[in-house]
């Protein structure tokens, strides 16, 4: 049986390497590392996370959740390493990102059906069945193929959070807690700021000079809402930052035994609790002004910074004019696009575009017809969103419950509702299975 070219190795050309590889078909699993990285990337390791170490909410009456569980039913490997590899973070599903990263390479480099190659490809194969999962930081030259061949592609930034050494902290200043004490005590180490401290870092942060950003216009980037620079957040008044992620509610100081004005949450970044994540504070300030301003926090005071926040580019095609809904293009159903560059926005939800790729290009070389999950599983919405060609104005797009039909009898209550989302999609999709 002939073979699928996958371009990208990252989560979607990962995980749509295994499901084509699971369905007996032979894959060419291409990918510039080692040869060559973006910005972004400093590890040799396939599926590499280089912004969060979170996929986001794991209850499934959380849209993030469901998006999880239903991968889970569909025998996702990215959902298998990811429930092996992860660490506490409350409600969410963080994973150790070093752990995470080389367990999926051990698994696709080990499979007897996939061939790793190490190479920059710099056009869009014209002969066979190919899936394009080059991600957001495509490389220029197959960039620029892809706009000649379909017309100039959207782009935005995208940024990444500083990590700091646990041990650096100074734990008189932050304590642990979840918010409203959700999962376990540990999972969040916060630390509390007054309203003095708060303005003080707040004039800071809004007067601090940015690193530049090439290729782009500097005074006006397009940036992409859910991974906002926090100092462009707070560009948007005093209190956006402390309303957005610096948000106190549901934790108590224990120093004072009152709500702080402001509060920065850290997470894990690996098992051990070695390293923590400014959570939500994606960032393209210069180092030096990342150390200088971020330690105006009194417990980063003396922090220790592994790894400061950085900006890069983002690319993604404008799907609702070139694909369908089972991410093969309109003009041409051998070839398949997956992940970010579809302008599905997050980990889990390019990897769920990989997934359904792999599934469908398994089907095209079998000769058999192509698949739509249900619009009510929140895989099947996101990809009919992608496609929908009545969007203008078209723009990334996580897993969430306003792309599901609405219910017919609608709860009040949050959690019910989204309850009862949950178990719409997961009836429906465990009805679909069957026709698979």
């Amino acid at each position: 049986m002939s073979g699928v070219k996958v371009i990208g190795a990252g989560l979607a050309g990962c995980e749509a390497a295994y499901q084509l590889s699971k369905r007996g078909i032979k894959v060419e699993l291409y990918d510039a590392k080692p040869l060559k990285k973006s910005p972004a990337h400093h590890k040799d390791y396939l599926c590499e996370i280089v912004c969060s170490n979170s996929f986001k909410a794991n209850r499934v009456n959380s849209a993030a959740g469901l998006l999880k569980e239903e991968m889970r039913r569909l025998d996702s490997l990215l959902m298998k390493v990811a429930d092996s590899s992860s660490v506490p973070a409350g409600g969410a599903l963080a994973v150790d990102r070093d752990e995470f990263s080389e367990k999926v390479t051990d698994y696709i480099t080990h499979d007897e059906n996939i061939t790793v190659i190490s190479q920059e490809i710099e056009k869009i194969p014209e002969d066979g069945i190919t899936i394009i999962a080059t991600g957001p930081l495509t490389f220029e030259k197959l960039s620029e193929d892809i706009k000649n061949r379909f017309g100039e592609s959207l782009r935005f930034f995208d940024a990444a959070a500083p990590i700091v050494s646990f041990e650096s902290i100074d734990m008189s200043c932050a304590f642990f807690e979840s918010r409203y004490q959700k999962g376990d005590g540990d999972d969040y180490l916060n630390c509390p700021m007054n309203k003095e401290e708060y303005e003080r870092f707040y004039q800071a942060l809004i007067s601090a000079e940015r690193a530049p950003v090439h290729e782009f216009d500097v005074m006006n980037p397009k940036v992409y809402e859910g991974c906002m620079p926090i100092e462009v957040m707070a560009q948007r008044g005093v209190d956006t930052v402390r309303f957005g992620p610096m948000k106190p509610v549901g934790l108590r100081d224990p120093r004072t035994g009152h709500r702080p004005w402001a509060v920065l949450q850290l997470r894990k970044e690996n098992r051990e609790g070695s390293m923590y994540n400014l959570v939500g504070f994606q960032t393209n300030l210069k180092f030096s002004e990342q150390k200088r301003v971020f330690s105006l926090i009194p417990a980063l005071k003396n922090a220790d910074f592994l790894r400061y926040g950085v900006m890069h580019r983002n690319t993604f095609i404008d799907s609702p004019r070139l694909l369908n809904s089972d991410y093969s293009l309109r003009e041409n159903k051998n070839i398949f696009f997956a992940g970010q560059i579809t302008g599905v926005e997050g980990y889990m939800e390019s990897a769920s575009s990989g997934l359904i790729a792999g599934i469908n290009a398994a089907r095209l070389i079998q000769d058999q017809k192509t698949v739509t999950l249900p619009r009510e599983t929140m895989i099947g919405a996101l990809s009919r969103y992608i496609s929908d060609e009545t969007i203008r104005d078209f723009q990334p797009m996580g897993a969430n419950f306003g792309v599901l039909p609405e219910l017919i009898d609608r709860p009040r209550d949050k959690a019910q509702r989204g309850q009862a989302y949950a178990d719409r999609a997961l009836a429906a999709l465990d009805e679909f299975k069957k026709s698979l």
